[in-house]
Formats: structure tokens, C-alpha cells, sequence
């Protein structure tokens, strides 16, 4: 969400403000190949893209390994790791990707993006490297791909744990009206059928014209300056940044009417995981989630936003180190 065009921030917010999106040559050198698994960084051509892994932490080899999903959509994988990362893979092997397009990851020559694309690059990476049965964990838009990759695989998910996942737009733009008419009062005036377009979502966009949109969208995701600071502060780190490439392909085609609704599908345990101050995507869909998913516990968190992982990381290693262990 580092874009200055309107539309590009409301995409971006939906999800995690990381990074990502830079194109790096595959490194070439003479060292015998690596195993898939094996701890350390990857390259490797999955599903006709280059993409980006990195393995970390052990665990006996009958234990499923956790992979990472990120938000964004655009973003990478580095916030999660660097802050939730040794906590969690001293318990599970973590495999944390950078999708198509992101971070350390190759942009499609053919610019394709779709959630089924996405999730066929899932299944393609869960053959390479060699496991029956992993667990997904998703930020945000990486919560949408844990669900959408459950529903079309259950067969290959041991458990889910999607943490401040969009799963409802239409709920979630809902959200976006409230707070923006509670922060600004009088500027969701314009009547729906003056704006062409009745949605929530281009209602908002419209009364967002010539306003602070950037400081609008961090109100929605930070429960304090202070967790904004110290997560813009490991983006810069990262030296990583999201062109925005994914977050327009997806929300000119699939995001701005998407909702989850193959919940009966997904067959495994689910933990999900939401701030009560998250207004980016709203605490009321992701109890509707919750409720409608056939095995699913919902903790709800009272003193985070859109980064439980951050603002209450404490709380947040030990539900979900305690929900792995339940786990296979």
C-alpha cells in the first residue's frame, strides 16, 4: 500500500503492508542440488514461475511443515518471518513463500494472477517439495488462497490458521463506509445513485477524493501509531516493495465482489485469528467465517488490529504453537 493512486491504496489495505516485488536473476553456481525441504533459501521453477522459499526450523519428519501465506496481495513473506518466525519453527518447519510476482519472487511474463492460478502454484510447491500433507497459515490475501487452496485440496491440509483473512467484500466495504463516516462525519454524503456506481466500496473511494487516503487505510489497520512505526519499520528493512501488479490484476477481476462460500469443503481444523480493531477487514466477517466453516475456532484479540502477530505477539505464539501441536 505504497502507491499514490486511490485505487491502489483501498486494494492494497485489504490486506498486510509489507513489500515485494523486484526481479532478481536465479543465482548460478556449480554446488551439487539442494533438497526442496532442506533449510535454507530456494529458487525453483514451479508451475512455470520462478519462485521465492525459505525452509526454517526442524520437526520430526511425521509432522506436517507450516507453510506462510502473506497478504497484500503484493506483499512477501520477510515481515512475518523476521517478527513470528524463531518463535514458531522452534516447534514446526516453516516454509515461507513469496507468491508469484512478489518479493523475491519472478513476474509472469503473461501477467496471470488469478486465485486459481495462485492456488495451482500451492499444489505445484507441495509437490515439490515432497509432503502429503502440510498446514497453511495466511495473513489477509493469504488467508483468501489458505481457504480457496482447502477447499479445492482437502484432502492435502492437515490444519489452517487464517489470521485477519478477507473472506467477504462486500462485509468487509461495509466496514470501510462505518469508519470512514465515524472519522470523518459528512463525507459519506453523496447519495449511491449519484455515484453511477452504488457500491460500498466506490462510495467510499468517492468521498476519499482529496483526503489523506495513506493515513485513512492505517487508521483502518493500526490500533496505535506506535505498531504502524514498528511495522513500517521492518518493511524498510526488507528492501523489498509492492509494485502493485497483483493487487490491480486481482481486484479488477475477482476481489472487489469475492466471498469465501466453499466452506463445507474445507474438512480440517481451522483456527482463526482477528484484531477487534481491525476496520481493514472487520471483525464481523471474520466471525461469519468462523461460524460457517464445519471446524473452525475463533479467537478474537482486543488489543490488535490487522497484525494480531505484532501488536499481541505473545498471545499469538502461544495460541498457535498450541493449535499445531493438536495437529498431525
Amino acid at each position: 500500500m505504497r502507491s499514490s493512486r486511490l485505487g491502489l491504496l483501498a486494494c492494497a489495505v485489504v490486506c498486510a503492508l509489507v513489500t515485494a516485488c523486484t526481479h532478481h536473476a536465479p543465482r548460478v553456481n556449480n554446488s551439487p542440488p539442494v533438497a526442496p525441504l532442506a533449510q535454507g533459501e530456494h529458487q525453483r521453477i514451479i508451475n512455470g514461475v520462478r519462485l521465492y522459499y525459505r525452509v526454517a526450523g526442524e520437526t520430526p519428519a511425521e509432522r506436517a511443515p507450516v507453510l506462510f501465506l502473506h497478504g497484500g496481495p503484493g506483499n512477501n513473506s520477510y515481515s512475518f518471518a523476521r517478527l513470528m518466525g524463531p518463535h514458531l519453527e522452534k516447534g514446526r518447519r516453516m516454509v515461507y513463500l513469496d507468491q508469484r510476482g512478489c518479493g523475491r519472487s519472478e513476474r509472469p511474463w503473461d501477467g496471470r494472477y488469478s486465485l486459481e492460478v495462485l492456488v495451482a502454484d500451492l499444489e505445484a510447491l507441495r509437490q515439490e517439495l515432497g509432503v502429503e500433507r502440510w498446514v497453511l497459515l495466511g495473513h489477509s490475501f493469504g488467508g483468501t488462497l489458505a481457504l480457496e487452496y482447502a477447499a479445492r485440496h482437502p484432502e492435502r491440509v492437515t490444519g489452517l490458521v487464517v489470521v485477519s483473512g478477507f473472506s467477504d467484500a462486500e462485509s468487509t466495504f461495509a466496514t470501510w463506509k462505518r469508519e470512514l463516516e465515524r472519522l470523518h462525519p459528512g463525507r459519506m454524503t453523496t447519495p449511491a445513485s449519484a455515484s453511477g456506481d452504488p457500491s460500498d466500496y466506490a462510495q467510499v473511494m468517492k468521498a476519499l477524493k482529496g483526503m489523506d487516503a495513506q493515513a485513512f487505510f492505517n487508521q483502518l489497520q493500526f490500533r496505535s501509531p506506535m505498531y504502524q512505526q514498528m511495522q513500517e519499520a521492518v518493511e524498510a528493512e526488507s528492501g523489498l516493495r509492492n509494485t502493485g501488479e497483483m493487487s490491480r490484476a486481482l481486484f479488477s477481476t475477482e476481489l472487489l465482489r469475492y466471498r469465501f462460500s466453499a466452506s463445507a469443503r474445507v474438512t480440517a481444523p481451522v483456527l482463526v485469528i482477528g484484531g477487534q480493531h481491525d476496520a481493514s477487514i472487520g471483525v464481523e466477517s471474520m466471525r461469519a467465517l468462523a461460524k460457517a466453516l464445519p471446524h473452525a475456532t475463533l479467537l478474537e484479540y482486543e488489543q490488535s488490529g490487522h497484525f494480531p502477530y505484532l501488536e499481541e505477539s505473545e498471545r499469538f505464539t502461544y495460541d498457535v504453537a498450541q493449535f499445531l501441536s493438536s495437529l498431525p
